[in-house]
């Protein structure tokens, strides 16, 4: 029932805060006491902050079609692999904050084009047992500090996924293919029938180009599967952006 769905969800952040408050104020990064994650470790989410865009549009084999562009902050090494795992798997949600900041940072300096932003969902039952959904918590603080509105209500996960680290190159396209869709009842602004796309700027009614966020890019499979879904549902473009690129 949606009432006990949302009290049940209430009950689990008060608890998820409860257990930030408890957990020692320790960088993710080093271990050094005092922030969850320190400004030298910080330093390393910003290697990329000022490099101009590492993705050109439209080169064969780095953009996964029909992404219009991908962007990253580093690569999923050292400070930035630990500070990740913290957030998803120790269930210390303050990491969200720094590398929702550092994501914002990227994309004001590389992002083109970008009304809004979707974190990539993961499933039910990994929200279930984190107590939150690690995207929807970057893309919280990114989008508050480009000044852009999140909505985390546009996506889910039809069906369950294998983790992509699991699979090889070949195998990850089919893991995802299919696996996205638009929750029942959404609909993008302006957005009037499956595949609408309205030009941008035309008012009230104009799609919006919408930046996709999730922690990790791999092959970007997951991600083009979710742009594939926001573009029938009538986007106008879809880009994306990350915290961590795998090599």
């Amino acid at each position: 029932m949606p009432v006990l769905g949302d009290l049940a969800r209430s009950v689990g952040s008060v608890a998820g805060r409860v257990v930030d408050l408890a957990l020692p104020v320790d960088c993710a990064g080093c271990g050094r006491e005092g922030d969850a994650l320190c400004l030298a470790c910080v330093t390393m989410l910003d290697v990329r902050a000022e490099a101009p865009p590492g993705v050109a549009i439209g080169l064969p084999g780095e953009i996964p079609a029909p992404l219009a562009q991908v962007e990253w902050c580093a690569a999923f090494t050292g400070v930035t692999r630990r500070a990740l795992h913290r957030l998803k798997y120790a269930g210390d949600r303050r990491i969200a904050d720094p590398l929702g900041r550092a994501l914002a940072r990227r994309w004001a300096r590389a992002g083109v084009g970008g009304d809004l932003l979707v974190p990539v969902p993961a499933s039910q039952d990994r929200v279930r047992d984190r107590g939150y959904d690690q995207a929807a918590l970057i893309a919280r603080v990114a989008g508050a500090h480009l000044g852009l509105p999140v909505r985390a209500d546009l996506l889910e996960r039809r069906r369950f996924t294998a983790a992509q680290f699991d699979l090889d190159r070949a195998a990850r396209a089919g893991n995802v293919a299919g696996a996205f869709r638009l929750r029942p009842g959404a609909q993008l602004p302006g957005a009037h029938r499956p595949g609408a796309h309205l030009p941008r700027g035309s008012g009230p009614t104009g799609a919006p180009w919408i930046v996709l966020v999730d922690d990790v890019l791999t092959t970007g499979s997951t991600l083009a599967a979710c742009a594939t879904v926001l573009l029938e549902a009538g986007a106008l473009a879809v880009s994306a952006v990350t915290v961590a690129r795998e090599r």
